[in-house]
């Protein structure tokens, strides 16, 4: 019998949140598709999340979601639309994970370990015969005419659609190495610089380094800009650590600072009983960011489809785009919101 040699469906890059999650959604659907990582195992960032605990969404409106996640928030509205926070925890529960909301409602899996999800997606996908290659870097994407050749160090693969889920570049150990991005310039798309988001601020101030280990819950941080303009206020964790500040307030702070493109300003902490003044702090380095800032620039990618406005049948989800948010189980959100919305519009439908 004569074998016949047909491309498959769909080849994801990166077996991430977003890679694992395009994997399940593409499962459900019948759309026929094979996942790619380069590590030993799907999921290693994920595993990381919330210090392992994995806080994958926040319980709050559409509208405020996209609100909160600022420059990006237009891009991933329609995706957030069909893939709302709220549905996530369903969605999870639906898979075999109990979900735990915190009074400030984030969602976590009931017993506090990323690994339940991990292998709750690992075993939805073995269960559903999804091709799953780790220990396997991609090495090019070239496109041909049906499709496109997904080359690796020992074979190569034929792929009517390549959906690159390869995260940003921070934790490089874990294969955020930049991959994705790397491929995506090859096929002609710029890119937006990279900056650290979500990471602490250096300060040898005696008040911080000398409480290292110390953590303050409920602290108001504010960030002005040199005319005073304010640029951040919050409220949230501060820790302190022997190079200086970090924890979800922080965190947040620091984000908005790139944002606002400052590169002088005044950051003031009010733990209560004490405010401590700041001015100008240096960022962690990239490699330690929760988060990468920048990536493919989102403005060619269509925010309907997540596909290429330059390549077609070519898809984007997650952190390998120029989108991050707060702390908060938004950056987990906007990968598995992308990710639905590749796979749905490739297959020709819509969210319910």
């Amino acid at each position: 019998m004569a074998l016949k040699h047909t491309p498959v469906k769909l080849a994801i890059v990166g077996g991430g949140a977003a890679g694992i999650f395009a994997a399940s959604v593409a499962s459900e659907q019948d759309v026929p598709c094979v996942l790619i990582e380069r590590k030993a195992r799907i999921g290693s960032k994920l595993l990381m999340t919330a210090n392992g605990r994995c806080n994958f969404a926040k319980d709050i409106s559409v509208e405020r979601f996209i609100s909160d996640v600022g420059p990006c928030g237009p891009f991933v509205a329609e995706a957030i639309r069909d893939c709302p926070p709220r549905s996530l925890a369903a969605g999870f529960k639906s898979h075999g994970v109990p979900v735990r909301r915190m009074t400030d409602g984030r969602f976590f899996p009931a017993d506090g370990k990323a690994t339940t999800v991990v292998h709750a997606f690992g075993d939805l996908l073995r269960d559903r015969g999804v091709p799953i290659l780790t220990n396997c870097p991609v090495t090019g994407i070239q496109p041909v005419k049906n499709g496109f050749i997904v080359a690796t160090a020992n074979f190569t693969l034929w792929a009517e659609n390549v959906l690159l889920a390869t995260g940003g570049v921070s934790y490089p150990k874990l294969g955020s190495v930049g991959d994705g991005q790397n491929f995506a310039r090859a096929l002609g798309h710029r890119l937006v610089p990279y900056r650290p988001g979500l990471i602490g601020l250096e300060t040898d101030d005696r008040r911080v380094v000398s409480r290292a280990g110390a953590s303050i819950d409920g602290a108001h941080v504010r960030v002005s800009a040199p005319d005073g303009q304010p640029v951040f206020d919050g409220t949230g964790e501060v820790d302190f650590e022997r190079f200086g500040l970090s924890g979800a307030a922080i965190y947040n702070a620091q984000r908005h600072i790139v944002h606002a493109g400052l590169r002088r300003y005044t950051l003031d902490v009010d733990l209560g009983h004490e405010q401590l003044r700041f001015h100008d702090l240096q960022p962690r380095p990239l490699k330690e960011a929760i988060v990468t800032i920048g990536g493919v620039n989102t403005a060619e990618i269509d925010p309907h489809t997540m596909e290429s406005r330059l390549v077609p049948h070519l898809y984007f989800a997650g952190e390998v785009m120029d989108i991050d948010g707060p702390t908060g189980g938004y950056n987990l959100t906007m990968a598995f919101a992308t990710a639905k919305r590749a796979v749905l519009s490739l297959r020709g439908g819509r969210a319910p």
